[in-house]
């Protein structure tokens, strides 16, 4: 059994901290009077500080102590979180994950200029103390505070370390730590794992209350935290050099000694924290972190059990024996719940990728120039986390090439009766068994003579060859393809769209484009919900068995026995509406005589219906999908392959290749009559 390196979670975990960083600085630029987001980047960073400190990351915690007392002075209101704020927050958020990823020991420079930036901006604060500054309405601060503190005994259990909290108290001002030994075990019913003492401190200094609290922000619902202030005027007495120190933690310099009368009865001990004794156990994680390579091989062994169960199901149709049909029934069930949960674990909504693209926006339009405004819809849609892993790079790539070419400058919009700030939309929503992300813009539109005059250009097209529009804008894919007029820091050498094209492929998807001369483009991405397990229709067509995603699937009917053969233009009347169909031994060129009473499987292929006809219909399957070889790459019309319970293979078929291909070879201009 393998266990987590520390170091790795507190890695995991920042990077965590430093995406939600960077969110609420986004969200901060936006909304600057929203004190829950300066209080929400506040805890970021100091948790980040508080973490690496722990686990020996040195830089990043001396680094974030000053980015955080800077930011101090925004959560208290003596900075405004102006643009240039954020703007130089975020490149200190950067070089916080350089630092943590140490991907270049040697840019203390660039952390000096970010420092200087921010002592600049905020008059000098990272170079102060951390201690707290007063507020303009604030009350004045006491001359001290006895404080009390009792954490729960399951403290230790959970990383926290008591005694760096007490060295930050030490921070803000002379401190005597007394500890609590009335709960202290005897040896032999000592738990090593749980906390049985407390601490009196007497902390002098004109400190605020909230100054103490957000030392202990973190922990604050597993533990008491009692504080009282002490009265003013009071005199220090400061102990003997004899006298040992009050407190067998803090060095002997540290330890001062303060005579303290009793509190008046309103002050003394306030509860700032609910009694650790009285609060109900916590409850467990709700969350657990384990390595993605094992939830793969989990769904590697998911697929093997699933064929394994096909196997056992078609053997016990067999026999008459009532007892392994049971069993091979309750096996099926057992590992349809299986596959489900495995597969629930593997989704992941795309609202996580579509978060990271707003700092990308952000940066576009100032680099550019260009006010845009980044809007997404439908970020609760879930993909298989390896398809929303490899979508990351094709997006960059549309949004970048979306903002530099697409969105016009201020000045164009203006004169085109257009606001000058423009529109970038990520939108992500389900179709059947896809899931369509689309990347959208108000900007100019695509110049069709444009790209096709390129495209004769570079000899990717011949002068005169009819084209519709779709196929042009298909050039805009062609390795090293631009109709930038010049090259710059962005874009303009025609690599990252054929990025595109192959990343979306090999995902088993498919581009889509669509443009309006003066009111932008759109990009749709139709991507399969996972790479590993379907629900699948097993078909017969001729001697072959083909699966097709029981998600894109409508309805079945049988094909009329009289129905003529056109010349390769063929239709149902469905209710009213007219539904091309294909017949699947014609494609596939399958051998023998058809089937007396065919079928049609009525499929969804985006907002188009489409009829596929087979000689029969098998039944329901589960459907391990398996890559086809390299050899079958350009084999447009299917996305994998499955094991049958026989054992032999079946091809997976793709009902958007498949309809895409009949209407390339003039089965029909279904899109028009759908």
């Amino acid at each position: 059994m393998t266990t987590l390196d520390p170091r790795e979670v507190f890695l995991s975990e920042a990077n965590e901290l430093l995406d939600r960083l960077e969110t609420t600085l986004l969200d901060l630029g936006d909304r600057p009077d929203d004190t829950t987001l300066i209080d929400t980047a506040f805890r970021a960073l100091h948790t980040i500080k508080g973490s690496g400190a722990m686990f020996g990351f040195d830089r990043v915690a001396a680094f974030t102590h000053d980015f955080e007392t800077a930011f101090d002075l925004v959560r208290r209101g003596a900075i405004a979180p102006s643009v240039e704020l954020v703007n130089v927050a975020l490149s200190a958020k950067d070089y916080i994950r350089s630092l943590i990823e140490e991907s270049d020991p040697d840019t203390a420079v660039i952390g000096d200029a970010i420092l200087a930036e921010l002592e600049r901006l905020v008059g000098g604060a990272p170079a102060q103390s951390a201690a707290p500054v007063a507020g303009p309405t604030s009350e004045p601060a006491p001359t001290g505070w006895q404080i009390g503190i009792r954490f729960a005994p399951e403290i230790l259990q959970n990383g926290t370390n008591p005694l760096a909290l007490l060295d930050e108290l030490r921070e803000l001002g002379a401190c005597t730590v007394v500890p609590r030994l009335a709960d202290l075990p005897e040896l032999e019913n000592l738990d090593p794992e749980s906390l049985h003492i407390g601490w009196d401190v007497t902390l002098v200094g004109a400190v605020e209350r909230a100054a103490i609290e957000d030392v202990f922000l973190f922990v604050q619902d597993a533990m008491e935290l009692t504080l009282a202030p002490l009265a003013p005027g009071l005199p220090v007495a400061v102990p003997e050099p004899a006298s040992p120190p009050a407190d067998p933690v803090a060095p002997a310099a540290e330890a001062t000694l303060v005579a303290v009368p009793a509190a008046p009865a309103a002050e003394r001990d306030t509860p700032v924290r609910g009694p650790a004794e009285r609060r109900a156990p916590p409850r467990a994680a709700s969350t657990v972190r384990v390595e993605a390579e094992r939830l793969d091989e989990l769904m590697d062994r998911v697929g093997e059990l699933v064929i394994a169960q096909a196997r056992l199901s078609q053997l016990a149709g067999l026999h008459a024996d009532a007892g392994i049909k049971t069993i091979a029934e309750e096996i099926e069930r057992l590992s349809a719940r299986l596959r489900d949960t495995t597969m629930s674990i593997r989704m992941v909504p795309i609202g996580a990728l579509f978060s990271r693209f707003r700092r990308l926006v952000h940066d576009l339009s100032r680099d550019l120039g260009k006010p845009v405004t980044f809007v997404t819809d439908g970020e609760e849609t879930e993909l298989d986390k390896t398809v929303i892993e490899r979508l990351a790079d094709p997006l960059v790539h549309l949004i970048r090439n979306a903002i530099d070419h697409g969105v016009e400058a201020p000045e164009r919009r203006a004169a085109a009766g257009k606001d000058a700030t423009g529109q970038i939309a990520l939108t992500a929503e389900h179709a059947g068994a896809q899931v369509l992300v689309t990347v959208r813009d108000d900007g100019a539109g695509l110049d069709v003579a444009r790209i096709r005059a390129k495209a004769e250009e570079r000899g990717l097209v011949q002068p005169g060859t009819p084209l519709t529009d779709q196929q042009v804008y298909q050039f805009l894919f062609a390795p090293g393809f631009s109709t930038a007029h010049e090259i710059s820091a962005l874009s303009g050498r025609g690599v990252g769209m054929d990025v595109v094209k192959k990343t979306i492929e090999a995902l088993r998807g498919s581009i889509d484009i669509t443009t309006e001369p003066g009111a932008g483009t759109a990009i749709v991405l139709r991507l399969p919900l996972t790479l590993a397990i379907i629900e699948g229709l097993l078909i017969r067509v001729g001697e072959a068995r083909y699966v097709l995603p029981l998600a894109a699937v409508e309805e079945c009917i049988e094909l009329p026995a009289d129905r003529n053969r056109g010349c390769g233009r063929d239709f149902l009347d469905i209710r009213g509406a007219l539904v091309p169909f294909l017949r699947l031994r014609d494609l596939f060129d399958a051998s023998g005589e058809p089937d007396p009473h065919q079928k049609v499987i009525i499929v969804a292929v985006g907002e188009t219906r489409i009829g596929l006809v087979a000689d029969q219909i098998l039944g329901n399957h589960q459907t391990v999908i398996k890559s086809l070889s390299k050899l079958h790459a350009d084999v447009a019309a299917f996305s994998g392959a499955t094991i049958l319970g026989d054992g032999t293979a079946a091809l997976i078929i793709d009902p958007a290749q498949i309809a895409a291909g009949g209407h390339a070879a003039g089965q029909g201009e279904y899109r028009e009559v759908a």
